[in-house]
C-alpha cells in the first residue's frame, strides 16, 4: 500500500471515531486524484458534541468565545479594539476522544522539519529568530498559498471557496505572509483578517479538526495564531492548548522544538503553565535523545527559571556533550538560553565566549547587546569577551549609530569594564556631534563616564563643557530625579555647571526629591552634592542649606589581617588608629601619623590627636574591595576617586590596600608589601591619572 493511500485510511479511521455510529455516514470522502487534500463533509455536524455534557457547568471566566455575533479582537500590537464580545469558558476534556498514531511517524505528515545545524549555517544569516527557523520548517502544505498570495484576506478567500484539510495550512500561510509585511501593513491586514466572513468558518473548522490532525500541524497552527495576534484568552486558542496537553506524549523532537518556541511566545496562564510542566517532564525523559542543537536550546530556553536544578544540570551536561557540534550561531544564542533558564554554567559560557571572540566580525548589534545583557543577568564577567566586543566596535566605530554604542557602554559600565579606546572615540564623537543627545542619552553618558572615572586630557574639558551645555538646554523639561543624577555625575567628575546646580537646589525640587521616588538614593546623592560643593574648588563658597535626614551609623568592617600586619610593622597598636570617622560622612579604615618626609611613623597619642603640627603628615589607609576598581585593573571607579580627592583636600595622603591581595600573602610578605606602600616617598601613583583636576 502506498504512502498516500495509507495516510488516507489513517485519517478516515480518525474521523470515524468522532461520529456516533448512527450518524457515521460520509457523504463525500475524497477526490480520487487528490489524496493529500481530502474534502470531507459531515451531515448534522455539531462541534459542541465533541465536549462533555457538563460543558457549560465547568466554566472559567475571562475567555472570549470566537464564534458569537461579533468577531472583533484586540491585537497584541493594539491596532484595534474589542467590542461586543461575550465570555464563555474553555471546556475541560478529561480523556482522549480518539486514538492517534504518534506524530513521529512521518509518513502521513504534510509538514517536514529540518533543524540541523548545518542547515542553519548554510541558510540563515548571523541574526536569526526562532520564527525564521519555524517558517523554514513549516513547508510544503502551506507553501503554495504563501507563494501565490500576498495578503491574509486572499488566503481566507481561497479557504471560503474550497475548504481543505488540514485547516492549519491556512493559518501557517497567513503567518508566513504577515512576516514579510511592514508593521503598518501587518496591522491593517490583521484588521481585515478578523473582519473577514470566512475567518469565523476557518476557526470553527480548526476547532473540529484539532483532535485528528497531526501533532506538528496542530502546533504550527497554534504558533501561527499567537503570532497573528489572535488573543490568547479566546476559546480557540485555549481549546487548542487543551488538545496539545492531551496529545503531548505524541510529540517527537520536531514537535517539542515547536512547542518550546510556542510557549516562549505566550503569556502565563493555567493552560500554558500546565503545558510548560508537561514539557519539562518530556525533556527530562528525552534529553539524551535530542539530536539537534537548535532543538536543545529551544527547550532549555523554554523550561523557565523555576525549573528543577536537576533538570537544568542534565540539560547543561547534554549541551556540553554537543559542544563540538555548536555552530557560531549556537554559541551566540547560548548566552541568552542560559539567562532564560537562570543557570550560570561557567564551562559553557567560557567555551561559547571563545567562539564568539573568534567570530566577532560581522556579528550584528542585536546579538552583541543580547550577549552582554545575558552576561549581566548571569553575573558573568569575562574580560576577554568584553575586550573582544569592545575592540570590534572600536574598530568599526564609524558604521555604528551613537545610540547603539551608548547601549553597549551602559552594559559595560554595569560590569565596571573600562575600554579606554572605545570611551575616547565616543567622547570625541560627542564633542563633534552633540546633537544626537536627548535627555535620556545625556544622563546615561554622564553616568557611564563618571562611574568609570574616565577622562581624556585632550578632550575632557571640551567634553564636560558640551555635556553641561546640553544639560542646561534641557533644564525645563528634565525630571527632578534625572537632574539630580546628571548633576551628581558631573560632581563626581569635579565639574559644577552653575545653571544646573542652581536649578537643582530650588526648594520645590529638593522637596520633591525627599518625598517621592527612591528617597534613600536621592538622599545619598544630595549628601554627595553637598559634600562636593563644600570640599571641592567650586563657585559655591559654602555648603548649601539642605535639610537632610540623619546619617545612619556606618557598619564596621574589621580587617584583621591588615591590622595584624600594621601592628607587626609599626611596633604596636599605639602607632595607628582604626575605624576613623571624619566630617562629611567619610570613614577610613586606618590612620597613621608620619613626618613630612614620610620616613618615620610618629606615636599615636592623645596629644597628637588634638595637635595640628605642620611637621606631620596624616596617612589614610583604605582597604579596598575589587568592585571599587574598574574590571581587571587598579583604576578606581567614580566614588572611590572622589573619596581620594576629598581626603587629599582634608590633608590626608591616601594608601590603597587591596583586601583580596593582602589575604593571599604570608605574614612576612604582607609586612614587606605594606612597608613599601607606607614608606614610599613618591606621590600616590594614581594621583595624576585617576583623580580629575578642578576646572
Amino acid at each position: 500500500m502506498n504512502n498516500k493511500t495509507s495516510g488516507f485510511l489513517w485519517n478516515l479511521r480518525q474521523f470515524s471515531t468522532l461520529i456516533p455510529t448512527s450518524r457515521r455516514r460520509i457523504v463525500k470522502l475524497v477526490d480520487p486524484l487528490g489524496f493529500c487534500r481530502p474534502k470531507i463533509v459531515y451531515p448534522n455536524w455539531n462541534p459542541r458534541k465533541l465536549f462533555p455534557k457538563d460543558f457549560d457547568d465547568r466554566m472559567q471566566p475571562s475567555v472570549r468565545y470566537l464564534f458569537q455575533n461579533a468577531l472583533i479582537f484586540k491585537s497584541r500590537d493594539h491596532c484595534f479594539q474589542t467590542e461586543d464580545i461575550s465570555s464563555v469558558t474553555v471546556s475541560t476534556v478529561d480523556r482522549l476522544l480518539c486514538p492517534r498514531r504518534l506524530s513521529s511517524d512521518s509518513k502521513h505528515s504534510s509538514v517536514s522539519v529540518s533543524t540541523s545545524d548545518d542547515g542553519l549555517k548554510k541558510n540563515f544569516p548571523q541574526e536569526v529568530s526562532n520564527d525564521d527557523v519555524l517558517i523554514k520548517d513549516a513547508k510544503p502544505s502551506s507553501g503554495k498559498l504563501f507563494q501565490e498570495y500576498n495578503s491574509l484576506s486572499d488566503v481566507l478567500d481561497v479557504f471560503s471557496k474550497a475548504p481543505t484539510f488540514p485547516s492549519s495550512n491556512y493559518f501557517v500561510a497567513m503567518w508566513k505572509i504577515a512576516k514579510r509585511m511592514s508593521e503598518d501593513q501587518k496591522c491593517f491586514e490583521k484588521q481585515l483578517m478578523f473582519s473577514h466572513p470566512a475567518f469565523k468558518q476557518l476557526c470553527e473548522q480548526m476547532m473540529r479538526e484539532a483532535k485528528i490532525m497531526h501533532c506538528d500541524h496542530l502546533l504550527f497552527s497554534l504558533h501561527a495564531m499567537v503570532k497573528l495576534g489572535i488573543p490568547q484568552n479566546t476559546l480557540l486558542v485555549q481549546t487548542l492548548l487543551r488538545v496539545v496537553q492531551e496529545r503531548i506524549n505524541e510529540c517527537d523532537e520536531k514537535c517539542l522544538s515547536v512547542l518550546s518556541t510556542l510557549l516562549e511566545a505566550m503569556e502565563p496562564c493555567k493552560n500554558v503553565d500546565v503545558l510548560r510542566a508537561g514539557l519539562r517532564i518530556l525533556v527530562d525523559q528525552q534529553v539524551w535523545k535530542i539530536e539537534h542543537v537548535f532543538t536543545l536550546q529551544s527547550m532549555m530556553k523554554c523550561i523557565g527559571k523555576d525549573a528543577p536544578i536537576a533538570l537544568k544540570k542534565k540539560l547543561e551536561m547534554k549541551a556540553l556533550r554537543e559542544l563540538d557540534r555548536f555552530s557560531v550561531l549556537n554559541s551566540q544564542h547560548m548566552f541568552e538560553v542560559l539567562a532564560a533558564m537562570n543557570h550560570r554554567s561557567l564551562v559553557l559560557l567560557n567555551e561559547c565566549s571563545k567562539m564568539v571572540i573568534d567570530n566577532i566580525h560581522g556579528c550584528p548589534f542585536k546579538m552583541l547587546h543580547s550577549i552582554l545583557q545575558s552576561c549581566k543577568d548571569l553575573r558573568y564577567r569575562n574580560i576577554n569577551l568584553f575586550k573582544g566586543i569592545a575592540d570590534y566596535v572600536a574598530t568599526t566605530f564609524d558604521i555604528w549609530k551613537l545610540k547603539k554604542v551608548l547601549l553597549l557602554l551602559i552594559l559595560f559600565e554595569t560590569f565596571g569594564f573600562r575600554h579606554t579606546g572605545l570611551l575616547d572615540l565616543f567622547m570625541k564623537k560627542v564633542v563633534d556631534e552633540p546633537k544626537f543627545l536627548d535627555v535620556k542619552s545625556t544622563v546615561a553618558v554622564l553616568h557611564v563616564y563618571s562611574s568609570l572615572n574616565h577622562f581624556n586630557r585632550c578632550h575632557n574639558k571640551e567634553f564636560l563643557d558640551i555635556m553641561a551645555a546640553v544639560l542646561t538646554g534641557y533644564l525645563y523639561q528634565i525630571s527632578s530625579e534625572n537632574l539630580l543624577n546628571a548633576v551628581c555625575s558631573l560632581c563626581l567628575m569635579n565639574y559644577f555647571p552653575l545653571a544646573a546646580v542652581n536649578q537643582l537646589l530650588q526648594k520645590d525640587i529638593i522637596s520633591e526629591l525627599l518625598t517621592s521616588g527612591n528617597v534613600e538614593r536621592n538622599v545619598f546623592k544630595l549628601r554627595l552634592l553637598d559634600t562636593c560643593l563644600e570640599l571641592d574648588d567650586t563657585p559655591y563658597h559654602k555648603s548649601t542649606d539642605i535639610s537632610l535626614p540623619p546619617v545612619p551609623a556606618a557598619p564596621a568592617h574589621p580587617h584583621a589581617k591588615v591590622e595584624e600586619v600594621l601592628s607587626s610593622l609599626l611596633g604596636g597598636e599605639g602607632y595607628f588608629s582604626k575605624n576613623v570617622h571624619l566630617p562629611h560622612n567619610y570613614h577610613i579604615d586606618f590612620e597613621i601619623r608620619m613626618d613630612t618626609n614620610r620616613s618615620q611613623v610618629l606615636p599615636f597619642s592623645d596629644v597628637d590627636m588634638v595637635s595640628s603640627a605642620a611637621d606631620t603628615q596624616r596617612v589614610a589607609i583604605l582597604c579596598v574591595r575589587r568592585s571599587s576598581y574598574c574590571l581587571d585593573s587598579t583604576h578606581p571607579r567614580g566614588l572611590l576617586a572622589m573619596k581620594m580627592r576629598h581626603l587629599n583636600v582634608m590633608g590626608f595622603h591616601v594608601i590603597l590596600v587591596n583586601t583580596w591581595e593582602i589575604e593571599k600573602l604570608e605574614m612576612e610578605d604582607a609586612v614587606t608589601f605594606l612597608k613599601t606602600k607606607i614608606y614610599s616617598t613618591e606621590a600616590l601613583h594614581t594621583a595624576d591619572v585617576d583623580l580629575q583636576s578642578t576646572y
